[in-house]
């Protein structure tokens, strides 16, 4: 991935190892910027279910209830997050319409990216569930 953006996003979040204040934080940005977000676009609807997924990750892998992941992949999913609640990127937020294309593009590539770890993680979360 060559866009600067996420590039520095991706340096930020190796900052936030062991700092699960800062990981709470910028999950507090994300569900303050999804609830200002519209609800019935499409798109919206289709990276808010793998966004889900990937929080449920996170608050596991923080909580350290879930460890079976590199952290490199943790690393690209907490810059994701930070590109995605950065209005100021690529394609600024506020410019209409297309604001949210690029932030939309990271986390669908990352997801994708990282897919055999997410579905490892399904996998563990599902066997939890059935425990409980």
């Amino acid at each position: 991935m060559t866009n600067i953006f996420y590039q520095s996003a991706l340096h930020k979040a190796s900052g936030f190892f062991g700092r699960h204040g800062r990981i709470a934080m910028l999950l507090s940005q994300l569900a303050i910027k999804m609830g200002r977000m519209n609800k019935s676009d499409l798109s919206f609807r289709k990276v808010k279910s793998k966004l889900d997924v990937l929080v449920r990750l996170i608050k596991s892998y923080t909580k350290g209830s879930y460890r079976s992941i590199p952290w490199k992949t943790i690393a690209m999913i907490l810059a994701a997050i930070i590109y995605f609640v950065n209005p100021f990127d690529l394609i600024p937020d506020l410019a209409p319409v297309v604001g949210l294309t690029d932030d939309f593009s990271i986390l669908l590539w990352v997801y994708s990216s990282v897919q055999t770890e997410i579905d490892k993680f399904l996998i563990w979360e599902q066997s939890n569930l059935n425990l409980s």
